[in-house]
């Protein structure tokens, strides 16, 4: 029976090993929250570094592209004007239709040119813009890897 009072006595808890274990306990837990704070900041600030560059790159593509829309319509425009000077000159119906037919064709050219141009040009913006999501996302995964 002295065995059985043995188990459950209080005398067998120490209180010195219980004060050393949860200090070790704290200390550590404390030093895993320092850790991964500083992970987190580091985190916080690389993603507030990475949205601004992506804004940049993204207005600095817009006025690109704003740019190439202005010269497009500022050249559809002069190409108009010039073509209503010449038929201003016609002087036969024959001559009216070849002028027409003729603006046209060129017309058609150019929009289409004008329009691989744009979609070139928007495309290069794109990939500009992605440029620093991807590259954080792949430091990221690498960091992951890593661990």
């Amino acid at each position: 029976m002295a065995k059985m009072e043995d188990v459950f006595s209080i005398s067998s808890f120490d209180p010195a090993k219980f004060a050393d274990s949860f200090r070790d306990f704290a200390e550590k837990g404390s030093q895993q929250s320092r850790e991964a704070y500083a992970k987190m900041k580091a985190a916080g600030e690389e993603a507030g570094k990475t949205l601004e560059t992506t804004v940049q790159t993204a207005q600095a593509g817009a006025a690109e592209i704003g740019h190439q829309a202005i010269g497009a319509l500022r050249t559809n425009a002069e190409n108009s004007l010039s073509h209503m000077d010449a038929l201003l000159s016609v002087k036969s119906v024959a001559e009216f239709f070849e002028l027409q037919t003729s603006f046209l064709r060129k017309q058609a050219e150019l929009t289409i040119e004008q329009a691989k141009a744009m979609q070139e040009t928007s495309k290069k913006v794109a990939e500009n813009v992605a440029k620093p999501s991807k590259e954080a996302a792949e430091k990221v995964m690498a960091s992951f890897k890593a661990a």
